[in-house]
């Protein structure tokens, strides 16, 4: 795994990066289309209110990565193998395990399926950006 720019993420800055990407008008956005440096400079910018300073390179190999990792331990899973695991699995289920296996049949509501914890980073959301 890349090590972005010699500066390694911490942990509140991949759950805030986290966070920005569950959001339903970034994940659309990101499903879309495959030229997105614009929408990782949206993402950078975000950050940069949460006082993480990261360019939008810095946080497509991160979202590339947890993406990347994300698959292999799902996968493992799927496999019956119970041997590998991340950090942010659970976080990351529930925004990749929707659209890995329901992309046809998803509802553009899908607020009851967040965890509870995030329903609070919407609204602090809505009044940075």
């Amino acid at each position: 795994v890349a090590n972005e720019g010699g500066k390694h993420w911490t942990v509140n800055e991949v759950r805030a990066l986290i966070r920005i990407w569950s959001d339903k008008n970034i994940q659309q956005q990101l499903e879309g289309t495959v030229r997105n440096k614009r929408i990782f400079e949206q993402v950078a910018a975000r950050l940069q209110k949460f006082g993480i300073d990261r360019d939008w390179k810095q946080c497509r190999t991160k979202y590339k990565n947890l993406k990347h990792e994300y698959k292999s331990v799902k996968s493992a899973q799927d496999s019956g193998s119970t041997s590998k695991s991340m950090k942010f699995f659970n976080e990351l289920d529930a925004i990749l395990g929707h659209s890995t296996m329901e992309k046809a049949s998803k509802s553009d509501n899908d607020e009851s399926e967040r965890p509870p914890e995030w329903t609070e980073a919407k609204s602090e959301k809505d009044s940075i950006g």
